[in-house]
């Protein structure tokens, strides 16, 4: 919550001496951070436990800890304010890059460094907690240590003005069950100490000193929202059954193996989407095949039996490396499957370390931002080519790996019968489909309102991707984010499509609007959408159709 510490520069006799002063503070961070790790597994999950082993690498990047050594070294100044002047440095790279991901991960960095200056200084962290009462926190930024506090700190939501959904904090904040909304303008000029301050974080609505009967109101949606969410984890061990008896399959969107364990608290039947770039980002590198291996095995194994579908490589676009050259147009550049065709080096011992993983249990793979037949063909070709090489080594899956093609650009959606001839099936990303479909940046503030889904020219199109695979045999998936709303999740599986995957927390919701349908229901609401030409009308009549089921007593 904190900024880093002013430190004043000194001349320092010893140098040796400063540099051993640095080893000492590094292990004692060490030791904190794993200790901050185990309280947060037991407390939580591995998953929300593994962002300190984030913390933990940073430690260990040597560029960090030479560049210090160096500085200290070439000034003879104390190793505090080389280390403070260093670590400043690497935020500000972080900060300014255009990836979200890597942009946000400078907040991880302040956190980590922070803590080895305070041992440097012998100083007590400041940390959010305990209150008289319980409180809101409203912060410029909160470091994931800040938030790991909060479930026993008396804090009833937060607020910052920095950060996203993919901050750490933030992501925290999920798994705690704090309500939260992160990246608020202007948000420390506003707010005072004493201040009430109501937070929406299903909406992301902040009202600061709302009137009695707003309150009232809120109470009022919490405790509807409360019931709902208890009803729907009363019903999420139930199998995935329409009321007249047809199924439907929802699986977990995951990215790294700890992520499996809720995915299974949860009941999903298994995963639709593993991001295998989550391992190169967390790694800020290009991970060699045993790297790969390693963790594909355990997603595997961890999945016990269930299915795990393995995305190919989706750098690129939101998602970049340091050593991946900016594009004026990434979304549209070299990304995706077009940088695994043009990389063997990289593809191919992807392919080999999935081939591997998949000798542990059952496994699909698909490509992402396929554009057209072509592309398909030369993906599988890779595929077959590597399959057949571990053959010779003796290397084979469990059973035969299928291979499907993601429908994300639209030239892919035109020519979807072609497709669904040459893939085994097709997973729909819908957050891309829809960008490139309206013409809408979404992460543009001047037109994200522009990003709608309700857009009759979305619905059509995903109607005509799951009719060509119906019309092939091929199952149909989604992956993308409105798999796990429970407002499209009942227009989905009402247009054929045959699986929905989704971050783990979604399942309930998703599963009790589905069981509380039937498939002629579910039919009946897709094609009164189809049929509307206005997206306000879609809009209300997804509404209607899922608050019916989730306010049923």
């Amino acid at each position: 919550m904190k900024g880093m510490a002013i430190v004043a520069c000194q001349q320092v006799a010893d140098v040796e001496a400063e540099l051993r002063r640095l080893e000492a503070a590094l292990a004692e961070t060490r030791r904190d951070i794993a200790a901050l790790r185990d309280d947060v597994a037991s407390k939580l999950n591995a998953s929300e436990a593994s962002i300190f082993d984030a913390h933990l690498l940073v430690l260990e990047d040597v560029a960090l800890i030479d560049d210090v050594s160096k500085e200290v070294r070439r000034t003879g100044f104390n190793v505090e304010f080389c280390f403070q002047e260093v670590a400043q440095r690497y935020i500000e790279i972080f900060e300014k890059m255009e990836d979200d991901f890597l942009r946000e991960r400078a907040a991880d960095i302040r956190d980590v460094t922070g803590r080895v200056l305070d041992h440097l200084l012998g100083s007590q962290p400041e940390r959010v907690g305990r209150a008289a009462r319980a409180h809101v926190v409203a912060a410029r930024d909160l470091t994931p240590s800040d938030t790991a506090g909060l479930h026993d700190g008396g804090v009833l939501a937060f607020v910052t003005q920095e950060g996203g959904r993919t901050s750490h904090s933030a992501i925290m904040a999920r798994a705690l069950d704090v309500p939260a909304v992160v990246g608020v303008k202007r948000l420390m000029e506003t707010v005072e100490e004493g201040d009430v301050i109501l937070v929406d974080g299903e909406t992301g609505l902040v009202i600061v000193n709302p009137t009695a009967e707003t309150i009232e109101g809120y109470r009022d949606k919490e405790q509807a929202i409360r019931t709902r969410r208890d009803r729907a984890l009363a019903e999420v061990a139930l199998p995935d059954l329409t009321t007249d008896g047809v199924a439907f399959s929802l699986l977990a969107n995951i990215g790294d193996p700890a992520e499996m364990e809720d995915a299974l608290a949860y009941c999903a039947r298994g995963v639709g989407l593993y991001r295998t770039e989550n391992l190169y980002l967390r790694l800020d590198g290009w991970p060699d095949e045993q790297v790969q291996h390693e963790e594909y095995v355990e997603a595997v194994k961890a999945a016990k039996g269930r299915p795990v579908t393995f995305r190919t490589l989706d750098l690129g676009g939101d998602k970049r490396l340091g050593d991946l050259a900016d594009e004026a147009n990434p979304f549209m550049g070299y990304r995706a499957v077009r940088l695994c065709l043009e990389r063997p080096d990289v593809f191919r011992p992807q392919l080999r370390a999935i081939l591997r993983a998949a000798a542990h249990g059952p496994v699909q793979v698909m490509f992402p931002m396929i554009s057209g037949v072509e592309e398909l063909r030369r993906a599988k070709a890779v595929f077959r080519d590597v399959e057949a090489e571990l053959a010779r080594e003796g290397v084979r899956p469990a059973e035969p790996v299928r291979l499907g093609a993601m429908i994300e650009i639209p030239s892919a959606a035109v020519v979807a019968d072609e497709l669904a001839a040459e893939a085994d099936f097709f997973s729909v990303g819908t957050n891309d489909l829809v960008q490139y479909l309206l013409a809408v940046d979404r992460g543009n503030q001047r037109v994200a309102s522009l990003y709608d889904p309700c857009h009759p020219a979305v619905v059509r199109t995903l109607m005509a991707v799951f009719a060509a695979a119906q019309r092939r045999g091929i199952p149909a998936a989604v992956c993308g984010e409105l798999g796990g709303d429970p407002l499209w999740a009942p227009l989905l599986i009402g247009l054929g499509v045959h699986e929905l995957s989704m971050t783990p927390a979604a399942l309930p919701e998703a599963r009790f609007v589905l069981r509380h349908s039937s498939s002629a229901e579910l039919r009946a609401l897709a094609a009164a959408v189809v049929a509307s030409a206005d997206a306000g009308r879609t809009r209300a009549l997804l509404q209607e159709f899922a608050s019916a089921r989730l306010k049923l007593r």
